[in-house]
């Protein structure tokens, strides 16, 4: 036991015109009101006063739990003010022990865990924490107790547990906030001669209460009135003496396995304790996870088809439609011909261009009948639309120039018009009443991006389209590859240009 402190000696505790003021808006609430202490070491010392009287707060702010508006609160000697977040932690730690009215036990922790949890954040080793929570439960008259969880312990037991807990650390001094408020007249009697034994091991005992048969357990009673000390009596005492009790070594942090050894220990004790709540947590963390992963993949693959259906229709495209932006066509626009798709290929940054014209038309094989689109079209589509023939060929320019009757057939109109799985090449269908050979047959495309089927076609030269099916000689449209798809407004430009000074409109 440490040598006897003088009375002469610093204060342990001494606050000089401490005021603390609450603000809400405009209003003030003064809790505390230039109040005056020195408390010395190994006193017990009962602060009295009724509800909202401030003894609570001068309570916090002696626990250091609060720091006041105005005045200098100083422990040991430390301006706390002085002091920075980590330094004050680190003196509440290792200074004060609070007990309060509701125990604030943790449920699942056993009473043994309960008191060594303040270790644990003062780096104690974890024998050390264990050997020291046996030996203050077993000084409580709790050892045998020590396994149990605060719903098997009666009231006065849980408070026990928490002043063992308040002492784990070897506090100097014991702040009790009405420690007996929630105990019956018995366990509360209990209670402060365990409290009362303690100082006379030489701690200081700092009780809050509202109870006068309470204060009488203290050798000193203040009485605080609207946040102001209205009287200060003591009774005799002699010289006071530290306490004895240094707690576990202090370590300023801890080693980082042990830490994380501590945490997750903690973590599965919760997760131990309510199966229930733990199932329906991991449940919906499996149904988040499992959600955000669908609509990933969902949006990687609506991306991905996105990204494919344009890839079908062909890379660096400008097709040119007639008309006049802002008016709606009512029928065919007879202003594209052949020709301009001849003028466009001599505009730079210009690959290719093809002029096609489309109609629906019904084809039949023997006794099979297809309605689909015919389109007439030139031989460089297959590079254009980067489309490649799957079987046979793909038309030439000795079909164009001869307006030869031949054909070449999607992929749908063959599932249609050939269910049995035969070569289409080579044999000949209507379309209309006009026999037209099969030349070939295009590799399967798929769906466009909104939604039409791109196989569902039958390609034809287009001077033959012109004179046996479309009964015209203009064009739906132009279908232009550039070279630099950096250059695409340009050439935009460019052959609306041209366009415009060939039609004159």
């Amino acid at each position: 036991m440490h040598a006897p402190t003088p009375r002469s000696a610093a204060p342990l505790i001494d606050i000089r015109d401490v005021t603390k003021i609450y603000r809400t808006g405009a209003a003030e609430v003064r809790a505390l009101d230039g109040v005056s202490l020195t408390i010395r070491r190994g006193e017990f010392v009962a602060i009295m006063g009724q509800s909202g009287s401030g003894k609570s707060t001068l309570m916090n702010i002696l626990g250091c739990l609060d720091r006041p508006t105005d005045g200098v609160y100083a422990v040991a000697g430390t301006d706390v003010a002085s002091l920075t977040a980590d330094e004050l932690a680190t003196l509440r730690r290792d200074t004060f022990g609070f007990v309060f009215q509701r125990y604030n036990l943790l449920s699942t922790m056993t009473a043994a865990e309960n008191v060594e949890l303040p270790a644990i954040y003062a780096g104690a080793t974890r024998n050390e924490r264990t050997e020291r929570a046996k030996a203050l439960l077993d000084r409580l008259g709790m050892g045998e107790r020590a396994a149990h969880r605060p719903s098997e312990l009666s009231g006065g037991q849980q408070q026990r547990v928490s002043i063992a807990r308040a002492l784990m650390n070897g506090a100097d001094v014991i702040l009790a906030d009405e420690p007996t408020g929630a105990l019956d007249t018995q366990s509360g009697a209990e209670v402060l001669k365990v409290l009362k034994d303690l100082n006379a091991e030489g701690h200081t005992v700092i009780l809050i209460t509202h109870d006068p048969a309470v204060a009488d357990y203290a050798d000193r009673t203040i009485q605080i009135s609207d946040g102001r000390i209205v009287s200060d009596t003591s009774a005799l005492a002699a010289a006071s003496v530290a306490a004895s009790d240094e707690g576990p070594t202090r370590r300023n942090t801890l080693a980082i396995q042990a830490e994380i050894t501590e945490a997750v220990k903690m973590a599965f004790r919760s997760l131990r304790t309510n199966i229930f709540r733990t199932a329906l947590t991991l449940l919906g963390v499996v149904i988040g996870v499992a959600a955000v992963v669908v609509m990933l993949a969902i949006g990687d693959g609506s991306k991905a088809n996105i990204m494919s259906s344009m890839q079908s229709m062909g890379t660096n495209l400008l097709v040119v439609r007639p008309g006049a932006p802002g008016v709606r066509s009512s029928g065919d626009i007879a202003t594209l011909v052949a020709s301009d798709a001849e003028a466009i290929l001599d505009v730079a940054n210009v690959a290719a261009a093809i002029p096609s014209r489309s109609t629906s038309a019904t084809l039949r094989y023997g006794n099979v009948d297809y309605r689909t689109q015919a389109e007439g079209t030139w031989p460089s589509l297959t590079s254009v639309r980067d489309w490649n023939v799957a079987e046979g060929g793909f038309f030439t320019e000795a079909d164009i120039n001869g307006y030869a009757p031949v054909i070449v057939l999607g992929q749908t109109v063959v599932d249609a018009l050939f269910p049995d799985g035969s070569n289409p090449v080579g044999k000949y269908v209507l379309v209309g009443n006009i026999p037209f050979e099969v030349v070939g047959v295009m590799e399967a495309k798929g769906a466009a991006a909104f939604g039409r089927d791109q196989d569902d076609v039958a390609f034809v030269p287009l001077t033959t389209g012109f004179m046996r099916l479309f009964g015209q000689q203009f064009a739906d449209s132009i279908t232009v590859k550039v070279t630099d798809s950096d250059r695409v407004d340009e050439t935009e430009e460019a052959i609306h240009t041209l366009l415009l000074a060939r039609h004159k409109t």
